[in-house]
Order: structure tokens, then sequence, then C-alpha cells
């Protein structure tokens, strides 16, 4: 876990990322033993801090693989989800891992209708399970489900509780994804007033705001922040890995030293084992995030990368595209024809302009490089008549 110890050294933002766990709770989504193998590894390899590996009392090849993703020995702190459950606490022991999630709701309407139990049940239960895992010297993560719908004078007295009890961090839950940033900025911060816990945010993406609530839990002092790859998670997902790590670089000037040139790799690699499709806006990752039609942005970015790009496409992956349709500019479509080692004068950029603009109409997309060079051979066809007429 020297990734983890070392971060919690420097007083980073600590990135936890459960595309293991909470990733493969999407719906239809299943990885492979070996996918999951692949991917610990490429997460290991990115510098993520923890990697919340799945849940051991499921036995079978869920706990197999944990056990032999953990058998690797990885810089990365390896963590297994559990209930307020002993019996699943002495799975994950079994698997040899250095830190525990325990899970319970604390909020009203997860404890009278879903647990049918009472505020006093979640407390007891809560103890019991985090000394048993203090016990074992285990770090300890207590999570309070749905803590965006919690009292908050319950969730602070759940959070001193658990830290009485041998708690590390609270996780905290906003389960179905119902803050906004303003919120969760003053409930984070009283939080960490009123009990002096590191908190971890955790947060879904119902309403698009997964990423912005993370963003302004870590501004509220959060130390923690739970992501995915992809933001794959329940429902909507969760915060996204790529945009929480690019944004805390780039919009808060806190860089996590991770590797952020192997994003496209491993986003590539977690849509295909999921059978998520990387949509090409997708922030940070997708393929038109680089990728420049307009005839003023093309122009612009040609001269001077820093007029339409915060970074540079290799930091993530990815290419630039200069991408020729309806909007493209002359001066695109020059710098086009260069790439085909092809040099064209001003007024035939122009031609070509109009004739690519006609194109991209009819067919209601942007062109192929060979539809390009189609309308090129076309235009010196029809030239080379005109010339032979005038001769």
């Amino acid at each position: 876990m020297k990734h983890f110890q070392e971060a919690l050294k420097k007083n980073l933002p600590i990135l936890v990322d459960t595309t293991l766990r909470d990733g493969e709770q999407t719906a239809g989504v299943v990885f492979s033993n070996q996918e999951k193998l692949r991917i610990g590894k490429m997460l290991n390899n990115l510098g993520i801090h923890q990697i919340e590996a799945g849940v051991p009392v499921m036995g079978g090849d869920e706990k197999e693989y944990i056990k032999e993703l953990v058998s690797y020995n990885l810089p990365a702190s390896i963590m297994a989800w559990n209930r307020v459950n002993i019996e699943d606490i002495k799975h994950s022991l079994d698997c040899c891992v250095d830190a525990v999630a325990i899970s319970v709701s604390t909020s009203d309407i997860h404890i009278n209708h879903k647990l049918q139990t009472s505020r006093e049940w979640v407390l007891e239960k809560m103890a019991r399970a985090v000394e048993f895992a203090k016990n074992h010297d285990l770090y300890i993560s207590v999570n309070a489900e749905d803590a965006s719908r919690s009292d908050m004078d319950f969730l602070i007295k759940f959070a001193q509780q658990a830290r009485s009890a041998g708690a590390d961090r609270l996780r905290f839950c906003d389960t179905i994804g119902v803050l906004e940033p303003f919120k969760t900025y003053d409930i984070i911060s009283e939080l960490i007033d009123k009990t002096g816990m590191d908190i971890e945010m955790h947060t879904h993406n119902d309403f698009g705001m997964a990423t912005a609530n993370a963003l302004a839990g870590l501004k509220a002092g959060a130390r923690f922040v739970g992501v995915t790859v992809n933001g794959l998670g329940e429902r909507a997902g969760n915060a996204a890995l790529e945009e929480v790590a690019m944004a805390l670089k780039y919009l808060f000037g806190v860089d996590l030293k991770v590797n952020t040139r192997d994003f496209r790799n491993l986003c590539e690699y977690v849509a295909h084992a999921s059978g998520r499709q990387l949509y090409p806006s997708k922030p940070i990752v997708g393929t038109n995030t680089f990728a420049h039609e307009s005839g003023i942005h093309a122009d612009g970015v040609l001269k001077h990368p820093p007029t339409y790009e915060v970074y540079s496409p290799d930091e993530v992956g990815l290419e630039r595209q200069i991408v020729i349709g309806k909007y493209s500019g002359s001066k695109a479509i020059k710098m086009k024809f260069v790439e085909y080692g092809i040099d064209l004068s001003d007024e035939e950029a122009a031609d070509l302009r109009d004739a690519v603009r006609n194109m991209t109409v009819d067919l209601k997309r942007s062109l192929f490089d060979k539809e390009i060079m189609y309308i090129y051979e076309d235009y010196l066809y029809e030239k080379k008549k005109v010339l032979a007429k005038e001769e």
C-alpha cells in the first residue's frame, strides 16, 4: 500500500477507485476474473492510491480473484467491501486485504424501509463490526449509505461513534445523487468541523453532478474521493476517475502525479470489458475532445494550441484531429492536405472548401480522408477539362 501511505503523508487528495466493485454493479456489467486482474494492474500502474476490489463474502470466483490481486503485492492499497457483519469481514480477512469498507445505511428512509430496524441498531452493529476489524489491524472506511439524505445530527453521531470504535475515515455516500455542489460544500464543512473525521466523497451521477459534488467535497476539506473508470456505477454512475484527476490538476492546481497518459488506454479497455461504449464526446478521453472542425477553432488551435485546448492531447493518450466538415475553413483544409503531402494554393483551398461544404450537407456528417481525396481528384479532373477547353 505504498501509493496510499505516500499520499497520506503528503496530505494530497486520495483516489479510491471502485470500478471493480461499484463499477461492476452497473446494471448488465460483469467482468471476468482476468479482466478484473488486468484492470487492477492498470489502475495500480496509473498510480491509484486505493483500489476497492470487490465483495469477498460473495465467495467463489470473486474471492479467488481478490486473493490473487492481493498476492501481486501492488503499491496500491487493496480494499474489500462489507456489510456491518462480522462474517463478511472474516471473508475479507481470508483474502488478506489491507483495508475494509464497512457499509450501512444512515438515512431514516433506508433504516425504516430497507433495513426495517432502528438508528440504535445501526450504531450498535456498526461499532461491533469496526471494533472487530480494528482488532485485526485493518484500515477501516465506514460507509454511511444515503448520507446525503440522513439527519445531520444522527450522521454526526454515527461518525463520532465510528471514530471511537476505531474507524479511520467516513465514506459520505450521495447514494442516489441528490446533492448539488453548494449544498455538498456546506454539509462536508459541517461534518468535518463537528467530527474531525477524514471524509471520503462517494458521489453518484443521477443529476449529472457526480464529479462536481466530489470536487466540492474536496474543496470543503474531504481527503478522499471515490471514482470509477468512465464513471461506471449504479444507475447513472459515479464520479469519473479521469474527470476528477484532470479537474484537480487543471482547475484546482493539485497534481496527484497519476500517469494520465494511460487514461485513454485504460478507459478503452474498461469500455470494452463492460460492454459500454466510450462515446466520442466523453469528457477527457472521448475522441472528439481534441477534434476541431470549425474554421475559427481549427485556425486558432493550429496557430497556438492553448487557444482552444487546456492541455495537450497526448497528456491523456489522445491526438489532435482537424476534422473536415461543414464548418471547416480554407486554412483547415490546407493543413489537412499537408498531412497528405499536398501543398494547396489559397485558391484551391477555397474551391475545395465549397465542395466540402456541399458534400457534408448531403451526407449530414463530416468527411473521411478518402472522401476528401475523392473531392480533390474530381476537382483536378474538372480543372483539367477547363484548361483543355481554353487551349
